[in-house]
């Protein structure tokens, strides 16, 4: 299975992202530039964390435009796994490819300290290796991460079984303890926390990798 990061002007997160599904899974995995109007050969993409040209507007609300999202969109309506990861989150918000939007951190604060998560669904390609209802802790680092969304949107993510991460401690006010979610077609994720961050016993915790061996897994069983 082979893995394109995305890179933004400004992108802090995407050598994290490489090493953890290249240096700890053993994937193939490449840089994609945001400018790129075609991707690469690739069966998954990730888009970082960390930041986007244009976030001092409204996080995403720029980069949404580059024209790697044309590619990223087509690759999604294909039925490509994509990942959006905190500042990815919130591109794939603003891009509509997930519903709702994430603003400031309730106590106007950034927040950044490990947070503990439970696994809401293993029906996803993003959380199948795991068990519902397991805890993983996962670290933050955001000042928007905040979810909301609409109560008929709310509900039919819950309806649907499309919340996969929940807050145990929620860091930031997120509706409904929300800190991940994916589409109707379940193969686009957005998650606030990083599971790139905690993929090796020196970072800490291995317990991010739940998150790229789900994705492997998908992938070999389609």
């Amino acid at each position: 299975m082979k893995f394109g990061v995305v890179v933004f002007p400004g992108s802090n997160c995407d050598h994290d992202a490489l090493w953890a599904v290249s240096q700890n899974l053993g994937a193939e995995a490449e840089f994609i530039w945001h400018d790129s109007r075609k991707l690469p050969a690739v069966d998954a993409v990730i888009l970082p964390g960390g930041f986007s040209y244009g976030d001092y507007l409204r996080c995403g609300a720029i980069a949404k435009f580059s024209p790697v999202m044309t590619a990223v969109k087509k690759f999604a309506a294909d039925g490509g796994l994509v990942a959006g990861i905190c500042n990815g989150f919130q591109i794939l918000t603003e891009a509509g490819m997930l519903p709702g939007a994430l603003i400031r951190n309730k106590g106007q604060k950034f927040v950044c300290r490990p947070v503990e998560l439970e696994i809401a669904t293993t029906n996803s390609p993003f959380t199948n290796a795991g068990h519902k209802g397991d805890h993983v802790t996962f670290p933050v680092a955001h000042g928007e991460g905040c979810y909301i969304a609409d109560e008929q949107t709310l509900n039919q993510l819950e309806a649907e079984d499309r919340v996969l991460f929940r807050y145990i401690d929620n860091p930031n006010g997120s509706m409904r303890n929300i800190a991940g979610i994916c589409n109707a077609g379940r193969n686009v994720l957005g998650m606030m926390p990083h599971p790139e961050r905690v993929t090796e016993p020196l970072m800490g915790s291995s317990e991010g990798l739940v998150v790229f061996r789900s994705m492997i897994s998908a992938f070999a069983t389609k």
